[in-house]
């Protein structure tokens, strides 16, 4: 009979390893904060490094890349978000209405429609228009507010624009992290694991931004020519659904086919479902091809775990996190299944 033996090294190693995810548990919140910074900063880097090669500095390409993304940003929160937030709390409103031509009116629970309500309006900006000064501190309230939503509050909010910055500057700002928190011996495959890594996080952050960009307002117009009530909100829905691959645009079909079959009858319902089937396979054939990058190697089914884990361990943050940090451990594990057969 074989003997079994742990060595006192294996202990000492298992120890750390424990001590090391209890840390990281406790420290959680820094972790998610340091990770989304990375994740930003690898987000950018493919347009930094395109106005470098027109001889720009990498700190006023960076500087550039950020004015541009807090632009559209403030764009979407001070002219999308206000519109998006009226027609959802309309469309909530009229709930009801619709479950109860299904049948269904106790499939929703009214005190939760009531409280997202709720929610929604400490968003809305209808009562800060009365003059310059009052317009744009409600815009910065509700700027802030969105960012706290987001990101989990304002000082992490704060940090996680610094940490993106100072990463995104500096050309080797993840790789000295990274060497600080890696053992030594570990140090040349754990950066070369994060190249590989970085290059499917940018793609996929670009690819699945374009892809929400062109499915949202193809839907937008569809929907606005057919005549469909909330057609901003549904298609924003359609646009956010992009995130999950395969079943996504069938979820996002559902609510507006239901919209459609409650206030134009099966004819308009029939339409709607004809729309989202064409916008589906104009993606499919046409867009997904020069967007090759919506998961890049990612199978579906992995995306799809990792945002529901994503969603359930960190909230809008992990679901921001949820595809990089799955793209990173897929490298990981085929490194590993190359490892083992290369030593049978």
């Amino acid at each position: 009979m074989k003997e079994f033996s742990i060595t006192t090294g294996t202990v000492v190693r298992i120890i750390l390893v424990i001590g090391g995810a209890a840390l990281l548990w406790y420290l959680r919140e820094l972790a998610l904060i340091v990770l989304t910074s990375i994740v930003i900063a690898s987000a950018i880097e493919p347009a930094a490094r395109g106005l470098m090669k027109y001889k720009v500095p990498r700190a006023m390409s960076v500087l550039v890349v950020y004015l541009l993304f807090f632009g559209m940003f403030f764009s979407v929160v001070f002219f999308l978000l206000p519109p998006v937030l009226d027609e959802t709390s309309e469309l909530l409103t009229a709930v009801p209405t619709y479950l109860e031509t299904f049948g269904a009116q106790d499939a929703v629970d009214q005190g939760a429609i009531v409280e997202t309500q709720s929610f929604i309006n400490e968003f809305s900006l209808r009562d800060t228009t009365h003059d310059l000064n009052t317009f744009l501190s409600g815009l910065s309230g509700n700027f802030l507010a969105a960012m706290s939503v987001i990101f989990g509050g304002a000082l992490s909010f704060i940090l996680i624009v610094v940490f993106s910055f100072y990463f995104a500057i500096n050309e080797k700002g993840i790789e000295e992290f990274l060497r600080v928190v890696t053992p030594v011996q570990h140090e040349n495959y754990v950066i070369n694991l994060w190249h590989r890594a970085q290059k499917k996080i940018g793609l996929w952050m670009q690819g699945q931004f374009l892809l929400a960009v062109l499915i949202g307002t193809l839907t937008y117009l569809g929907l606005s020519i057919l005549g469909v009530h909330y057609a901003l909100v549904l298609a924003v829905i359609a646009g956010i659904m992009e995130l999950i691959p395969v079943f996504g645009p069938i979820l996002a079909a559902i609510p507006a086919v239901a919209v459609a079959l409650s206030s134009g009858g099966a004819a308009l319902a029939a339409m709607v479902a004809a729309l989202y089937l064409i916008i589906q396979q104009f993606e499919n054939h046409l867009i997904y091809p020069l967007v090759v990058t919506k998961v890049v190697g990612v199978p579906p089914i992995l995306v799809i775990l990792a945002l529901l884990i994503g969603a359930k361990l960190a909230g809008i943050l992990g679901i921001l996190l949820a595809v990089p940090v799955a793209a990173a451990l897929q490298e990981l594990f085929t490194d590993m299944e190359k490892s083992r057969y290369q030593n049978e």
